[in-house]
């Protein structure tokens, strides 16, 4: 997977990201905790996903290790729920 910082500043962040299902479960994930605007957008199918990142209180790094986490762990209990 690919993924390119486009912009990035305290409270914003765009990047370029080649995987539509890693976009669309941080985009839930990020909205989820709270963060201020998530969303990604693609000019045209054969183009990679530029994702957006807003944050108003919080760090868009510490957000994204966040989010990153909780995917995490949620993955490890659906590995363990489909193992039973």
């Amino acid at each position: 997977m690919n993924v390119e910082i486009i912009s990035h500043s305290a409270n914003e962040c765009e990047v370029r990201v080649d995987n539509l299902t890693v976009a669309e479960i941080l985009r839930v994930y990020l909205n989820e905790q709270g963060i201020k605007f998530a969303a990604w957008r693609r000019e045209h199918l054969t183009e990679p996903v530029i994702f957006k990142i807003e944050s108003s209180g919080k760090t868009i790094k510490k957000a994204i290790a966040e989010a990153v986490l909780v995917i995490s762990k949620d993955v490890d209990s659906l590995i363990k729920l489909a193992e039973k």
